[in-house]
């Protein structure tokens, strides 16, 4: 069997970067507010048992202002969030098809000869997309400044971006290893899961050729699995990253603090909201940019 035979079209690089790019775009202007709100939930180590506590927990020093106000305090960072999102979505969403392609090349007989010809190339799909994850740790800096503005904005003390990337240095790349542990097994769940719904429920020969609707009911079997999956690293990265840069705390030492104090169930703090909120950003930009890049890519005329 050829490599080649059961391999999607490849579309142009300029045309996955586009695609990604505008995916990014678009969500962080609709989801920044929604992923600050998640944030602030997992960061959370309390327990909450009222409406008063949870408005407390949101919108924190602007719990009891007017809806204007509070509403516009769930935007902090958005500079870190803009330079993170789309450079992670172009990253993530345009650098997986250059991976499996490469894979594609020359491990696609090798995987389809071991799991089958549908299951083979769904699994490839799946294993570039947990190389990119794991890749992802270099844009880790931004990440955590976004995160930190979101739910620990007193760790800035007043300093800029480049003074604090004087003064913190690789510290910004704190938690980097449990990043890595949680980006292996939910990006290979999200293009794993995104493969295997093209491949069994609509029957794609050539995945890029899936319409927006396709994309976006695959796209739901992808986000739905990677956060399910990822959900106890994600809350013990975050707790790492939010943290004061003065007063840094190991992941191991969260997860001690997290399995006595707080029980099992910790590890899933924000989950349930996180598949409300999250779950429909990431359906939404993944949806999105399998669907603008090979249109990109037509209108490019390649």
């Amino acid at each position: 069997m050829s490599p080649a035979s059961s391999k999607d079209k490849s579309n142009s690089g300029i045309a996955r970067v586009l695609g990604s790019a505008s995916a990014g775009i678009a969500e962080l202007a609709v989801f920044h507010p929604v992923d600050t709100t998640a944030k602030r939930l997992m960061s959370n180590s309390t327990r909450v048992t009222s409406l008063s506590q949870l408005n407390q927990v949101v919108f924190r020093n602007y719990a009891n202002e007017p809806i204007l106000r509070k509403t516009l305090s769930l935007f902090p960072g958005l500079g870190y969030a803009a330079g993170y999102k789309i450079l992670q979505r172009v990253y993530k969403y345009g650098g997986q098809p250059f991976v499996n392609d490469i894979l594609y090349t020359r491990y696609g007989t090798t995987f389809e000869d071991s799991f089958g010809k549908k299951n083979g190339k769904a699994l490839l799909s799946a294993t570039s997309g947990s190389m990119i994850g794991i890749g992802e740790i270099v844009l880790l800096p931004l990440d955590v400044l976004k995160i930190k503005r979101q739910t620990n904005p007193e760790a800035f003390k007043g300093r800029g971006f480049f003074k604090i990337i004087a003064d913190e240095g690789f510290g910004l790349y704190r938690g980097w290893g449990w990043t890595a542990a949680r980006n292996a097994p939910g990006s290979f769940a999200l293009f794993g899961g995104n493969a295997f719904a093209k491949e069994y429920i609509f029957g794609l020969k050539d995945y890029g050729s899936a319409t927006w609707s396709q994309n976006f009911v695959a796209s739901i079997f992808g986000a739905s699995a990677s956060l399910i999956v990822s959900a106890p690293l994600d809350v013990i990265k975050t707790r790492i990253q939010n943290k004061n840069f003065e007063n840094p705390e190991s992941g191991f030492t969260i997860l001690k603090n997290m399995a006595k104090n707080e029980g099992f169930s910790s590890f899933f703090k924000g989950l349930i909201p996180k598949l409300l909120t999250t779950g429909p950003k990431l359906v939404f930009s993944f949806a999105l940019a399998q669907t603008l890049i090979p249109a990109f890519d037509k209108v490019l005329g390649k």
